[in-house]
């Protein structure tokens, strides 16, 4: 399998203080990665850097290498607008815009301009919410608002809205921490199925959560990263202690 997404040497500065150092991680293809970690440890940071988001903070600064099929997504010339078409996020609380559910899944392939008529948009729409397991839910409901769905619904219309655009990487930023365990149940099954066509890396404050989805897990503290790999072996045989005690639940 394939490296997707490959980082080297980051280091991340917020200003004086330093957020991440020295971060080496390869992301296969059509995999699930766990990153996971105390509070504060740098792993949503990190998740940020893959798509740039960090760009929107002023007093950020970044070095090192990041490249997506091998190209450094650092580059002067890289189009920002193709990157985050290319690397989708779905951030901890859902954020479904004020519009219908149809309108929701239907944005992006409107600015990307995916489609050349009614019935290509239909198709796409109807696609992006079966392939989120929420088209039996909602089929006959896509003209009302979005906020009217439940909490976990308004959730995978989010990720139907992602996958909307034919991204190659899904970041999940703690998907399912404001949800409760019969919608994390669904988001978990869909990562399941959605890992057949994308790279998914996914940021957990739940180590079960991690244990369930997840092929590889990154063990972050304190902006480094302390251990990676497969996921059994990091909870079943991990190589460090302070793993071992992570998971085990002596700090953090």
């Amino acid at each position: 399998m394939n490296n997707k997404i490959s980082a080297k040497n980051i280091n991340l500065f917020y200003g004086e203080k330093q957020a991440l150092f020295d971060i080496n991680l390869d992301f296969k293809e059509r995999s699930v990665t766990a990153l996971i970690g105390p509070s504060g440890c740098g792993k949503s940071s990190f998740l940020r850097c893959i798509n740039r988001m960090n760009d929107t903070i002023s007093n950020c600064k970044i070095n090192g290498l990041i490249t997506l099929d091998n190209k450094n997504i650092y580059d002067d010339d890289l189009d920002l607008v193709l990157l985050r078409a290319s690397v989708g996020m779905v951030f901890q609380k859902p954020n479904p815009f004020l519009k219908t559910i149809y309108e929701n899944v239907a944005y992006g392939p409107r600015i990307h301009g995916l489609f050349s008529n009614k019935k290509e948009l239909d198709i796409i729409v109807e696609q992006s919410l079966t392939k989120a397991g929420l088209w039996e839910e909602v089929k006959d409901r896509l003209h009302e608002q979005a906020n009217t769905l439940s909490g976990g619904q308004q959730q995978r219309l989010c990720i139907a809205r992602t996958i909307a655009i034919e991204p190659e990487v899904i970041l999940m930023d703690e998907p399912c921490s404001a949800l409760d365990p019969i919608a994390t149940a669904k988001i978990e099954e869909l990562i399941d199925e959605l890992k057949e066509n994308f790279t998914i890396i996914i940021v957990t404050h739940s180590m079960q959560q991690a244990a369930r989805v997840s092929n590889m897990t990154a063990f972050f503290n304190m902006g480094k990263i302390v251990e990676y790999d497969a996921t059994d072996k990091i909870f079943t045989n991990p190589s460090k202690q302070q793993t071992q005690d992570y998971i085990t639940g002596r700090f953090g």
